[in-house]
């Protein structure tokens, strides 16, 4: 095993992963100032997990990947953290019930805090020791962090959802002017074009070999192979759909038209609990309201419809004539006509602003529903051990999502990152963009 400490260069980078370790730790603790006690333990689904356990299961995973096989000597706090704390890793052991997380009133807010400290002064020891720098720790280190940042995203998801169950409809944060704002005078067209051709998507590996220089160049196991895809001609839209042009499909009786729903979809709307809206619109006295982070606040037409389904997402584009991209179609597209910029968790706003039309296609703002199965590449192998649970033994009955979302960090995201969820989902932060196919 090939250790990386023993140079300059490589000591620099040991910095800039203990810098970044410190920072991912440290973000998940600043998005919880804004609660109060009681907000740390709530859980209205077994889909949504509590603030508090979070914050612990992220602590868990570098403690059960990292700290107990590398660090000689290390103490568990807490021996029966590892069952309370396990998400679904069977190849560590039992896991406490996903659904009654919310149960959980100890180990109270303190002592998990307590819990995070005890780790984190652990790990800084671990990768303080030259010796234990290998690459495959270094690797397990970054790949922590990037499950930090899932569990950042899913914070703000879990926690929406919860306070909606909420009559006061909780805040957040307070309403801020949009930084994003919409230019009226628009005179491009709405449709980006990709031509037909093979074309090589998923992570495209740096050159270098060293795990220490990959911060940057990282990817979970389900994005690779690279591999080659044909496209035919096709035109992605240049603008996520609005909440004015999702309106207009309710108007026309979008959710009473069997024709407009796939089998499955058209079932759960036959259901009393069926909610024929996205998710978080509210209908008071004749008028629509969206809550968000921000409140319940008068339905913003020009934002992008946010938390619909994919069966909402896939009844849409059949109303409009069009249909949902592939994960392919869509990863060429970000790839061809994006600069990098976007609307994500660093902007504070957490929720979708307006679109600039004057400005390039831009990420973040939602996740977006494709047509695509989420399954593996061609030549795909999860990585040996536990840690292989990560991704591979969800592929089935998933659809891919793109694009991140306005409550993903920045240095998460990258165009070839595949989320996956169940067609029905609402909770997540989830849009469209709209494909149509051509005929030359």
């Amino acid at each position: 095993m090939t250790n990386l400490a023993h140079n300059e260069t490589n000591l620099l980078s040991i910095n800039s992963i203990v810098e970044n370790f410190q920072h991912v730790r440290s973000v998940s603790e600043w998005q919880c100032e804004s609660l109060q006690i009681d907000d740390y333990g709530l859980q209205a689904m077994a889909e949504t997990s509590p603030a508090k356990w979070h914050l612990a299961h992220t602590t868990w995973f570098f403690e059960t990947f990292l700290l107990k096989p590398y660090l000689p000597g290390y103490k568990p706090l807490n021996a029966q953290y590892e069952y309370l704390f396990n998400s679904y890793y069977n190849g560590v052991g039992a896991q406490y019930p996903r659904a009654q997380r919310g149960l959980l009133s100890r180990p109270g807010v303190e002592e998990v805090y307590a819990y995070r400290h005890h780790v984190n002064d652990a790990m800084l020891e671990l990768l303080s020791n030259d010796k234990l720098c290998t690459e495959e720790l270094v690797n397990k280190v970054i790949l922590g962090c990037h499950h930090e940042q899932q569990h950042q995203e899913l914070f703000f998801t879990d926690l929406k959802y919860c306070w909606f169950k909420n009559p006061l409809y909780p805040v957040y944060a307070h309403s801020v002017q949009e930084k994003i704002q919409t230019n009226k005078n628009n005179n491009q067209d709405n449709w980006l074009e990709i031509n037909s051709g093979l074309y090589e998507v998923g992570f495209n590996k740096s050159l270098s070999s060293s795990a220490l220089s990959s911060l940057k160049n990282f990817s979970f196991d389900n994005e690779q192979p690279r591999h080659k895809q044909y496209l035919q001609d096709v035109s992605l839209s240049r603008y996520l759909v609005t909440n004015a042009e999702y309106l207009m499909f309710m108007d026309d009786d979008g959710y009473s038209r069997s024709e407009l729903w796939l089998s499955d979809a058209w079932a759960a709307l036959q259901s009393s609990a069926s909610k024929h809206s996205p998710l978080y619109w509210v209908e008071q006295d004749g008028q629509w309201y969206e809550y968000s982070l921000q409140g319940l606040q008068p339905l913003n037409l020009d934002q992008p419809v946010c938390h619909i389904s994919a069966y909402e997402a896939d009844a849409y584009a059949r109303w409009k004539g069009f249909r949902l991209p592939t994960e392919f179609e869509w990863e060429i597209f970000a790839s061809l006509h994006t600069d990098g910029a976007g609307q994500f968790l660093e902007s504070e706003l957490f929720h979708p602003g307006a679109e600039d039309t004057d400005a390039p296609v831009a990420m973040g703002k939602l996740w977006q529903w494709t047509s695509s199965a989420y399954l593996p590449y061609p030549g795909y192998k999860p990585v040996e051990g536990a840690i292989g649970e990560y991704n591979g033994k969800f592929m089935c009955n998933q659809l891919v999502l793109r694009g991140g979302s306005c409550v993903t960090s920045k240095n998460h995201y990258r165009h070839s990152y595949r989320n996956f969820f169940y067609p029905p989902d609402q909770w997540q932060f989830s849009g469209l963009r709209l494909a149509k196919d051509i005929y030359k």
